[in-house]
């Protein structure tokens, strides 16, 4: 890509270090309101092995959100594929328990929609085949660029004084030549390694080790047929150690993900014989890549210093379970692009930002703790007892299928994670309640303060989050509830505010005459007639908080 160098430097709006998925979706989310944003991404080309390869409902519904939903939906895996998950103790082995879930087929088609809790059930793709999908789509939007190659060198703050705006200076670096990029903003999407974490001295909190993997990703058209017998997404096998087998395309492309103690010296197990014992015997294969690392439980002890962000991995990382790593980061871009959007179109102050931290911080700690949880749950040592031919094996493995109907299903259908977190202690929610934790399973079809606005199907085939504004939505069911004074306050600050009628629906789901959606889907505010618009506008924009500085 052409380079150039700026005595003044180069003008930013946003700028956005790292082109992963949330990198991505923030930029995309970001463009799509109307705010000019650049990405710059170190590597030059993708990484080979695939990491996350599931994407939740939550995801799904961003991803819908931002029009690109369906184009997710029809790649990874073939359309009728099953992602079911499968224990066995080897692939040509006994097997144990098994999950059945639905192909991308039977959601694109609608089979069973009206039993869903959404109108995107995840879908397993991997990170191969995702990241293309977003780059592709970011890149035809006005006002976004990106820029591959690029390594962040460091970044320089500055307050209003000497002489400088209240910007942010980003030094890059390509080709071995560096610029000085002017930025409002900066947000480090830029993984585990962040060097923009590194250049705000923020450290990651928590539980440095859980367990060592090592991840093999191979080519196999044998490992191909011997899934066809009875195909699924994953196959968890109990060889010698713990493994997981990962169909990435359907046909011949594997991921091998082996697990082991945290003290345990990977460097020496032979990936080739990691794969036969999961197999249960040699298999025909190439290797394309492997992988030797630790799986974590760390949270950042910050998530905002002044004008800069951290989100995704920069922000939180920990062992992959359910891909919930990735997918906490798209719902961190979901967050922070439109508070950074309202600020930049001026409808919010400044401080609004500030609730960014206060909203996502307190998920990544739960989800770290809840995802660390199942995580051991998962790997617990298994009886060597479920390879034994004859009575003794059989009764083993029913023993573990017993408690893999326990620790199982929630992890591979978390709707909890998806509709279970919450705002609800934001300085932005007026009328949150204390919650419990957040868990895997744990979520309410009923709206709430500070939640996801629980979806429906409406009588036109739509969700109800379809007919939700860009920006803020006034929901009324109660048609008595005269909004008037709502468009008043709104026009008054200049908030862009949509008012969807609902009337007299689903009583159970929404329990109250108005419900005020905040751009992300969750609710801001849940009332009725006695509401006073100018004050909960006041309060949802963050002029509350600018207020009380």
């Amino acid at each position: 890509m052409k380079q150039h160098t700026s005595s003044h430097g180069d003008r930013v709006g946003v700028l956005i270090v790292g082109a992963g998925p949330t990198g991505l979706t923030l930029a995309i989310d970001l463009a799509r309101r109307g705010v000019a944003c650049h990405v710059v991404e170190a590597a030059e080309e993708r990484a080979v092995n695939p990491r996350c390869n599931t994407t939740s409902a939550r995801s799904m519904e961003i991803f819908r959100r931002l029009g690109i939903a369906d184009d997710i939906r029809r790649a990874g895996l073939p359309e009728d594929y099953p992602t079911s998950i499968q224990y066995r103790t080897t692939l040509r082995g006994e097997e144990i328990f098994r999950i059945d879930l639905p192909s991308a087929d039977d959601v694109l088609t609608g089979a069973g929609r009206d039993r869903w809790p959404t109108p995107e059930p995840q879908h397993r793709i991997s990170q191969l085949f995702l990241e293309p999908i977003l780059e592709r789509y970011a890149s035809g939007l006005p006002g976004l660029t990106i820029e591959r190659g690029t390594r962040l060198v460091e970044l320089r703050q500055y307050a209003d004084h000497d002489d400088h705006d209240d910007h942010v200076e980003a030094v890059v670096e390509s080709d071995g030549t560096t610029r000085v990029l002017h930025c409002h903003y900066v947000v480090g999407c830029d993984g585990a390694h962040s060097a923009v974490r590194r250049q705000l001295g923020i450290r990651y909190q928590g539980v440095d080790a859980i367990q060592k993997f090592v991840s093999t990703f191979v080519r196999s058209s044998e490992l191909g047929r011997l899934a066809a017998r009875d195909r699924a997404w994953t196959y968890w096998t109990y060889g010698r150690r713990l493994a997981s087998l990962i169909a990435i395309d359907g046909e011949e492309l594997w991921l091998n993900h082996v697990a082991f103690d945290p003290g345990h010296d990977t460097d020496r197990e032979n990936p080739e014989r990691l794969l036969e014992e999961t197999v249960g015997g040699a298999v025909e294969h190439d290797v394309l890549g492997v992988v030797r690392w630790t799986g974590r439980q760390l949270v950042a002890e910050r998530y905002q210093e002044g004008r800069v962000f951290l989100a995704g991995d920069a922000a939180h990382i920990w062992i992959p379970v359910g891909g919930f790593g990735m997918n906490a980061g798209i719902q961190d871009a979901a967050t922070l692009g439109w508070m950074l959007a309202a600020v930049h179109h001026g409808w919010a102050p400044p401080e609004l930002l500030t609730a960014y931290e206060r909203e996502r911080k307190p998920v990544g700690e739960q989800f770290a703790s809840a995802v660390g949880s199942a995580a051991r749950a998962s790997l617990a040592d298994v009886s060597p007892d479920i390879h034994l031919p004859g009575p003794d094996g059989e009764r083993a493995r029913a023993e573990l299928a017993d408690r893999l109907a326990v620790t199982e299903p929630h992890r591979y259908s978390p709707d909890g994670f998806s509709f279970g977190y919450h705002y609800a202690s934001s300085p932005l929610v007026v009328g949150g309640e204390e919650q419990d934790a957040i868990s895997m399973g744990g979520y309410q079809e009923r709206a709430r303060a500070g939640f996801r606005l629980p979806h429906v199907w409406l009588d036109d085939g739509r969700s109800v989050l379809d007919v939700l504004g860009p920006d803020f939505t006034l929901l009324r069911t109660d048609s008595g509830v005269d909004v008037g004074p709502w468009g008043d306050a709104a026009r008054e600050r200049g908030i862009p505010l949509t008012v969807v009628d609902l009337p007299g629906r689903w009583p159970d789901r929404y329990p109250t005459g108005l419900l005020l959606v905040r751009p992300d889907q969750h609710v801001a505010w849940m009332g009725g007639a006695d509401a006073r618009p100018d004050a909960l506008l006041h309060t949802v924009t963050g002029r509350l908080a600018a207020h009380q500085r």
